[in-house]
């Protein structure tokens, strides 16, 4: 059997990450990936030559001196990536069912405020204090500013704040309210449960910088997957584990789905945690662990369109538009039915062929899993297995995508006449294509009624066994990257390793 220092499960953008830290610092590193693909929700496809993101429609934080520059610098890629500054008076536009307005996020905190004073003009104060409160918010977690901590993540202050209830209380111009929460299916916000601290940390990247991958974000990927095997490190697809055995106290190996197994000193998972709990055969692992870590609440998934688009018939878009039926942002996760969609969002990718025009766009809607929850028990994966769900669901994708778009028509009334095509996806597709629990977008659902039940630990029960992803902190490309801090923080030392990445 093959015997590395750390074996990494699952080639996310947190796999990938810790595999170049400890690759870096001497240790022997296995990835193993159970698709053909790498990276996650790094992953591109194609569609009639357009180039479709899977899960990075923009990025935050990368002008210099920012957290995740410096951090791209460490893993000696910043310089490397294609990107596209997005506009930077507007780089996320807000708009509702009834009004004409645009509301615009605009990058740097003095710009965001004066644009959003232009259209509220009364409301300087509450805008102000906002951006204030958002900043004050941030250096609360001195790991997402590059700083060392000694201190653990509980007992933060803003953990137990309600996102919806704290932006209310700043002003009662429910418009403004929506406006400044507008964006939040960028982690899923739920106005009876979303702490405040998870909208800071996610806005403040995109004011302080935003970017769109030109091409897409699978270069981080494979810049960090070269850079990884220049290190000494190994990188394996198709290579699905399928137990995690652990002996007298310790995991000794993991088994592949071909039977093959392969032995480790330590081992990262970067999948799911109840899903890691599903293969982990151990008898050191109370139930009561496994059943929080299987029990914990994932958050609302999303049916997505993937438009290709007639050549030259659709401008493109330097910014993303999200799109309320209602003056209420907070509830469209749960909208089913006939009530569906209750919003969307528009990600127009950038492509190299053309400043002028769209290759191609997203539309989002929010759709949780209980939508596909009778085709559950099918599965669909390329190139290896590929089983039809039946024509009930193709119908059901069909049908909802059509909808979907009718809504989109009342923005943009000649947006059908520019469709050269498209295709869908459901909750069940970014489960098997992902690897997300119920199709989540954003792992596991945060909670400020009980703060602490959703924070994950990168240490298990098992003393050489990890997490790392997004499950962890926080998600997105920060978020993740945090974590990987975190859990590679525990072999090398936390501090040691967040000052090797500021001298980058």
């Amino acid at each position: 059997m093959a015997q590395y220092d750390v074996v990494i499960i699952g080639s996310g953008l947190g796999g990938l990450e810790s595999a170049y830290i400890l690759s870096k610092e001497g240790f022997k590193v296995l990835v193993l990936e159970k698709n053909r693909q790498l990276g996650g929700s790094l992953q591109i496809f194609v569609r009639e030559k357009a180039i479709f993101d899977t899960g990075i429609h923009y990025i935050g934080g990368l002008n210099d001196g920012q957290n995740l520059n410096q951090s791209f610098k460490y893993f000696d890629i910043m310089d490397k990536l294609h990107l596209h500054k997005m506009d930077e008076d507007g780089f996320d536009r807000i708009t509702f069912d009834g009004d004409e307005n645009e509301y615009f996020h605009a990058q740097g905190y003095g710009n965001f405020v004066e644009q959003l004073v232009k259209k509220f003009p009364a409301e300087r104060n509450a805008i102000n204090t906002y951006v204030k409160n958002i900043q004050e918010i941030c250096d609360y977690f001195p790991l997402y500013q590059l700083k060392e901590d000694n201190a653990p993540i509980i007992g933060t202050k803003y953990l137990d704040v309600n996102a919806k209830e704290f932006i209310a209380s700043l002003t009662p111009n429910l418009k403004l309210q929506n406006v400044l929460a507008g964006s939040n299916p960028l982690y899923a916000g739920e106005g009876e449960k979303t702490p405040l601290y998870v909208h800071a940390l996610v806005v403040n990247t995109y004011i302080e910088s935003s970017y769109k991958c030109v091409n897409g974000g699978a270069q981080i990927e494979k810049l960090l997957t070269k850079n990884i095997k220049a290190l000494g490190g190994e990188i394996r697809n198709y290579a699905e584990v399928k137990r995690i055995v652990e002996t007298d106290g310790v995991v000794k190996f993991v088994e592949l789905k071909d039977g093959e197994r392969i032995e480790g000193k330590n081992f990262i998972s970067n999948i799911h945690p109840a899903t890691t709990m599903n293969i982990l055969e151990s008898t050191k692992i109370k139930n009561a662990y496994r059943h929080r870590l299987q029990g914990l609440e994932n958050s609302s998934s999303a049916f997505i369109i993937d438009v290709v688009l007639k050549p030259n018939s659709f401008k493109y878009l330097n910014y993303n538009i999200y799109h309320y039926k209602r003056n209420d942002v907070w509830t469209g996760v749960y909208k089913i039915g006939n009530e569906w969609p209750d919003g969307y969002c528009i990600f127009v990718p950038k492509s190299s062929k053309s400043d002028e025009y769209a290759d191609c766009l997203t539309i989002l809607c929010y759709m949780p899993f209980s939508e596909v929850k009778k085709w559950e028990n099918t599965f669909a994966t390329i190139p290896r297995q590929n089983e039809s769900r039946g024509q009930e669901y193709e119908d059901f994708k069909q049908k909802y995508a059509e909808r979907a778009i009718d809504e989109v028509e009342k923005k943009f009334p000649d947006i059908r006449s520019k469709i050269q095509s498209y295709t869908s996806s459901t909750p069940l597709t970014y489960r098997d294509y992902i690897g997300a629990r119920d199709g989540g977008l954003y792992g596991i659902a945060k909670d400020y009624r009980d703060p602490l039940k959703t924070f994950i630990s990168p240490k298990t029960k098992i003393s050489n066994l990890y997490f790392t992803g997004q499950n962890l902190n926080m998600h997105g490309v920060l978020g993740v990257t945090v974590g990987a801090i975190r859990t590679c923080g525990e072999f090398v030392g936390q501090n040691y390793l967040i000052r090797k990445i500021n001298q980058a």
